[in-house]
């Protein structure tokens, strides 16, 4: 996946200085006043290119007036969101955006988006020229209707890594120049084999070959000049899920990763609670879908299930998401046609230590006290595990109307390795504005005043209570 640090055109470059001045961005742009991006980067994340001759002012005014666009695409690619206007259709009438590999004149105005879907095989004899390999690779672009501006590759045999001719032909056409291992080719499976191929090189096709064996479908067999043989493929778009930590609940805790995936994607999924505290960072047209507490693996396969169809959809959860979160329960259900990124986010666990000081300055480790997922007998272990070890302990999901009696346990299988007047940490709603923040003992912990937004922690026998903040030591001496 390409990174999204990448960013087209100098109103998103204003945004990104803008947030990180802490300043308001002026942007007169017609589509970036109404909430969207403007046409011409459109997909450039996706490596989309825009043809030349595109009716960019006029389609841009027509969405911006608020008429409808029709959007084609071959298939559905993962775009963010796009205002109610642009109508996705199989049909392209006028005005009308086209994403398609395919040399498509649609009515005007129109603009036509060229998707990086195109992967060209190619084999020559030694001395082919640039040429005779270019003009090969446009007589079968043509014949099939394809649009040279969505070659994503060429690729070849590992044998003419060296050859003057490729290399040149890969640099015309402004794309990468791949090889493969003979031996990896000659395991492909291709409609063409040639034996003759098969006695010169080891592999009975390479054209055709290079372009199965990156995945894509076959579109056009193999055309032959009289130094050359290409086949050119199809790879088909790949649907992106990111997972989200958006952070304790500040919005000033929102990672910059995450702001831009939430302002790049079409859908984004997430208890509710944790929607309503990132709607802000959120395209006008985003599509939502927020459900409550307990519908966590319906929230996981929804969100696999969208990515699959080729959306880009984010999941989020607060603090970090691979953490107690949706992380894991989501990319045990993730397809392999989609493109996944986690984007970390500050834990609660850092976010409670930095209230309370620096207690997680030594060894440390978390332990969740829910017996929903894990039964209580190993969890008590753990908890015994960690005090013997020494050491320091944050609590996840303490308490809860349900689980009263968890804490207080755990509370007393910790008295038999620390001393009563070891530092205990609680944190209730960090960095939001009901947040508490106190320091008591482990014999004194009142477990009344916690709940399920609390973070509790435990220090080790070092940690001391210093000017009101709990400092456990490094262990230099």
């Amino acid at each position: 996946m390409r990174s999204l640090a990448v960013i087209a055109g100098p109103n998103d470059l204003a945004h990104r200085v803008a947030d990180a001045l802490g300043a308001v961005p002026v942007v007169t742009t017609a589509s970036d006043v109404l909430g969207f991006s403007s046409l011409d980067s459109l997909g450039a994340d996706l490596g989309f290119t825009v043809d030349d001759g595109s009716d960019l002012a006029a389609v841009g005014s027509a969405l911006v007036s608020g008429r409808n666009v029709a959007l084609v695409e071959d298939v559905r690619w993962p775009l963010p969101a796009l205002p109610p206007g642009v109508v996705r259709g199989t049909e392209a009438r006028s005005p009308c955006l086209v994403i398609s590999d395919r040399a498509v004149k649609p009515p005007r105005p129109s603009v036509v988006f060229r998707p990086p879907s195109l992967i060209v095989g190619a084999g020559c004899s030694r001395g082919a020229s640039a040429s005779e390999i270019l003009g090969l690779i446009e007589r079968a672009l043509q014949d099939a209707g394809l649009a040279k501006a969505s070659i994503a590759k060429l690729a070849s045999i590992d044998l003419k890594r060296d050859e003057k001719g490729l290399i040149e032909a890969a640099e015309s056409l402004g794309v990468p120049l791949a090889f493969h291992a003979s031996d990896e080719l000659a395991e492909v499976v291709v409609p063409n084999p040639s034996e003759a191929v098969a006695e010169a090189v080891g592999t009975p096709s390479v054209a055709e070959a290079c372009v199965l064996a990156t995945g894509a479908e076959l579109i056009v067999e193999k055309r032959v000049s009289a130094n050359a043989t290409v086949a050119v493929g199809r790879l088909a778009p790949r649907g992106r899920l990111y997972l989200v930590g958006t952070g304790p609940g500040n919005e000033d805790l929102v990672p910059p990763a995450a702001r831009e995936v939430l302002a790049r994607c079409e859908i984004v999924i997430g208890f509710d609670r944790y929607v309503e505290q990132v709607r802000p960072l959120l395209r006008p047209y985003t599509r939502v879908e927020a459900s409550g507490i307990g519908d966590e693996i319906a929230r996981a396969e929804r969100a696999a299930a969208l990515a699959a169809e080729g959306c880009a959809v984010a999941l989020i959860s607060g603090g970090d998401i691979g953490v107690y979160a949706m992380a894991s329960p989501t990319l045990e259900r993730v397809s392999e046609n989609v493109d996944v990124e986690v984007v970390p986010g500050i834990t609660a666990a850092l976010a409670a230590a930095a209230l309370l000081g620096a207690p997680m300055g030594h060894d440390h480790c978390s332990i969740s006290l829910s017996d929903l997922l894990t039964p209580w007998e190993v969890i008590r272990e753990r908890v015994r595990a960690a005090g013997q070890g020494d050491f320091v302990i944050v609590f996840y999901n303490p308490r809860s109307r349900h689980r009263h009696w968890q804490l207080l346990e755990a509370r007393d299988l910790l008295l038999e390795y620390r001393k009563p007047d070891t530092p205990v940490g609680i944190v209730t709603n960090a960095y939001r504005p009901d947040q508490r923040v106190g320091i008591t003992t482990l014999a004194d912990l009142d477990v009344g005043r916690i709940g399920m937004t609390t973070t509790v922690m435990v220090g080790n026998s070092l940690t001391r209570v210093i000017a009101g903040r709990m400092v456990t030591p490094r262990g230099y001496r």
